[in-house]
């Protein structure tokens, strides 16, 4: 273990109307050094994670934090982006910058702003990470592209619609009790199995209920390598960390199976010497519930083509032998794209030490986090645990 998470903020994920990147990157930023009791001028670099890609018309975000926080000017500060695993990718720079002594203490910030752009140019702006040679004519969007990959899941496994919903309605019923959460109310396993005007079909078999949501929100972590952090008042170290890249064209990849998963999951337990019976709980990245359930199989929750069963057999509640997304996940927290990783490793944080009031899961005390960019492009996976 060489560095642990010392300090968090995390703002309300939803459309923030009186909220910019800028006013949302301050807030966060002020709020995670005051909760770790960290002077701005003590913090050696900062990581931003911001994917924009045309949602803002303000780009170049790495010295927006220093308008509102003086004692950061002349801080190294970089601005990192891996499509929807952006959060994380800044996370994983800021524990490479201590692991490699350059410095001491890391402030990471994830940020998004999605509900200012109209409707029909944010399916254009998500489906940029894509590989648009083969995709850009995809209908839907970033939907089109999942409803492809549950097409095709569905030819090899049959209909999974039933576990589908299974996993909405386990989402939504989680996210009721995070303070966080865009949506707090549980829809129910009926509402999210049944098509409807307030449920249609977005794209192949996935319903409104299937899809992440559009949103605005940020979060923020401060860091500190494994001596500083044990001086202070709490620390959730690192006990492994992976990041596995594919190929971007879904074309060259089978994709009823998540490979990049597989294989970061895989590493994370091979650096770590733990297993997935180890953990407690994870946070998983379901932009959509077909994307869980792909997920299950390749963390090695159910065999291959047998996710469905994991989410109709309970294991995955969060009373279950492994709650995953206790947090209510994308699906009902949101899914404000640069903030999403650092939300997860902020909510795994709060879990590892008990901290996570309604969301929390009893007696956890270790944690994994999968966060993807694009269909499984990016792929990062930490393990988390509470060392104080």
């Amino acid at each position: 273990m060489t560095a642990a998470i010392v300090g968090w903020a995390h703002s309300k994920f939803g459309k923030l109307e009186d909220e910019d990147v800028e006013s949302l990157i301050g807030r966060v930023a002020e709020q995670a050094l005051a909760d770790a009791g960290v002077a701005a001028e003590d913090v050696d670099a900062i990581y931003l994670g911001w994917y924009n890609g045309g949602f803002s018309k303000q780009d170049f975000g790495s010295s927006l934090v220093m308008n509102t926080i003086d004692g950061l000017r002349f801080k190294p500060s970089t601005r990192m982006e891996n499509a929807c695993a952006t959060g994380s990718a800044a996370v994983h720079q800021g524990v490479n910058f201590l692991e490699a002594k350059q410095g001491r203490i890391v402030l990471v910030i994830g940020v998004e702003k999605m509900t200012s752009t109209p409707g029909p140019e944010i399916g254009g702006i998500l489906l940029q990470a894509s590989y648009l040679k083969e995709e850009s004519g995809v209908e839907g969007g970033f939907a089109g592209v999942f409803g492809q990959i549950c097409n095709g899941y569905f030819q090899k496994h049959g209909d999974q619609s039933d576990a589908l919903a299974t996993i909405a309605a386990k989402n939504h019923k989680n996210g009721c009790d995070n303070p966080y959460a865009q949506i707090r109310k549980d829809l129910g396993f009926e509402f999210c199995r049944t098509v409807s005007d307030k449920n249609p079909i977005v794209a192949g078999p996935l319903k409104r209920t299937d899809c992440s949501l559009v949103s605005d929100g940020a979060a923020a972590l401060v860091m500190a390598d494994m001596d500083t952090a044990l001086g202070m008042k709490k620390a959730v170290a690192f006990r492994a960390r992976a990041q596995v890249n594919d190929y971007l064209p879904l074309s060259r990849r089978d994709m009823t199976y998540l490979d990049g998963c597989a294989r970061a999951w895989d590493q994370a337990f091979t650096k770590s010497g733990l297993t997935l019976e180890d953990l407690d709980f994870v946070e998983t990245h379901d932009c959509f519930t077909i994307a869980e359930m792909m997920q299950y199989e390749a963390m090695g929750i159910a065999k291959r083509g047998e996710g469905a069963k994991a989410a109709l057999d309970g294991v995955t509640q969060k009373d279950g032998k492994l709650p995953v997304n206790a947090s209510g996940g994308l699906k009902a927290k949101g899914h404000p794209i640069g903030a999403t990783g650092v939300s997860m490793h902020v909510l795994t944080a709060m879990q590892t030490r008990g901290d996570a009031e309604g969301i929390q899961v009893k007696g956890a005390k270790l944690g994994g986090i999968f966060n993807m960019g694009g269909a499984a492009v990016a792929n990062y996976v930490s393990i988390l645990e509470a060392v104080k």
